[in-house]
């Protein structure tokens, strides 16, 4: 029996038993009364229908029915939450919020991002087959504005609508002048306890003309860093992220790693007033005590690993498994720093990759710690212009 025709034969006899509910609904009753009849299923036959829908739809499109079911009342998503597993156990993406947490342990999600010269945009697919191509499913999207000093890269769940002031930000990535130096910003706390840059996006919080609704959070998750390149154009980067928000024990066995459960909006009334000073030596103040805080508490660093030449070709080479098909400075492959990280099978495996397999087609592979969020606005820092490094 199909899961559609046991959840019509239930329905049918939930009805029954029910009685008014039933009869209104068949009497064309009002919108409310449905609602009702759906939300007071019993909760055994309910739990039946969505672990046979939760077990079987494994891979995209088709789990776009597990999310349906969520959106029904709130009694079924509530055990849809339940059932659907984060994607470091199941390695599947399932809801928004699962952008926002840490990958899969044992396997490497593979995205792809799609870049659009003329509109400065870059949108996140997450890939349905193994080819290196396909339609895929929408995750992200990115859209960069430069800036007298700084390039940001607004990052949104909506790709026709990528503002700060959208409940469909979730955060940004801004780069120093050279483009040698980047931090991510997260529009909602990343952990307990996290604290908020000191900025204009938190002055806005204050102000009384911004719905409590907008999320206006400016958490800083991650800094970037590009060494200088004395090979120019010729030469391999090496780059480094400093992970604010993943502990360096997260790497090793039975290490945990923080994560966002929900989305949450912003409530004006729970950030305290504060004053703030844009001279320049407040600026360097807050970043230079940010990174001593980093180094003592810490946080994951993630290095590029390094190339090796290739004599025949006459060229530097990594091994991307496939994943890869052009040659481009932009390519790399993230690791555990060794300094931090004891040696050991964590530290060689690959944290996340990212590379080129067309004009305006790149490959993007992550897994445990970080998340697709996290992943998707470091390889975004690959494609800013770096005046200093080549």
């Amino acid at each position: 029996m199909s899961i559609m025709s046991i959840m019509r034969s239930r329905s049918c006899r939930a009805g029954i038993e029910g009685g008014s509910a039933a009869e209104a609904a068949r009497k064309g009753g009002n919108q409310e009364d449905q609602r009702s009849f759906w939300a007071n299923m019993p909760l055994e036959m309910l739990r039946e229908v969505l672990v046979r829908i939760e077990a079987s739809e494994s891979c995209w499109p088709t789990r776009k029915s597990v999310v349906a079911c969520a959106g029904v009342c709130r009694s079924w998503r509530q055990i849809v939450k339940d059932l659907a597993k984060v994607p470091e156990i199941s390695g599947k993406l399932t809801f928004p919020i699962s952008l926002k947490q840490p990958g899969p342990r044992d396997i490497l999600v593979r995205c792809f991002i799609k870049r659009c010269r003329s509109t400065q945009t870059y949108n996140l697919y997450l890939g349905l087959t193994n080819a290196l191509t396909d339609d895929g499913k929408f995750l992200l999207a990115a859209r960069k504005n430069r800036r007298p000093t700084c390039s940001d890269y607004i990052i949104s769940l909506d790709a026709d609508d990528m503002s700060k002031g959208s409940s469909t930000y979730v955060g940004k990535l801004r780069s120093n002048f050279l483009g040698t130096k980047f931090t991510v910003y997260d529009a909602q706390p990343p952990h307990a306890g996290a604290k908020m840059r000191k900025g204009s996006s938190t002055k806005l919080v204050n102000a009384k003309q911004v719905s409590p609704r907008v999320p206006a959070g400016n958490y800083p998750v991650a800094h970037i860093s590009y060494e200088l390149n004395v090979l120019g154009a010729r030469g391999p980067r090496k780059m480094q992220c400093i992970m604010d928000a993943i502990p360096v024990t997260a790497i090793g066995p039975g290490g945990i790693c923080p994560m966002q459960t929900e989305f949450s909006l912003s409530n004006v009334d729970a950030f305290p007033s504060i004053s703030f000073s844009r001279t320049k030596s407040n600026r360097m103040e807050i970043s230079q005590s940010g990174s001593v805080d980093r180094q003592k508490d810490g946080a994951l660093v993630l290095k590029n690993k390094a190339p090796r030449w290739h004599e025949q070709l006459q060229c530097w080479c990594l091994n991307f498994h496939g994943r890869v098909t052009v040659a481009s400075v932009k390519n790399f492959q993230l690791v555990a720093s060794p300094e931090n990280v004891s040696a050991g099978p964590e530290h060689e495996k690959i944290v996340l990759q990212f590379g080129k397999v067309g004009k305006d087609l790149f490959t993007m592979d992550y897994r445990y710690p970080i998340s697709a969020f996290q992943a998707f606005a470091i390889c975004l820092s690959s494609f800013d212009t770096k005046i200093a490094c080549e």
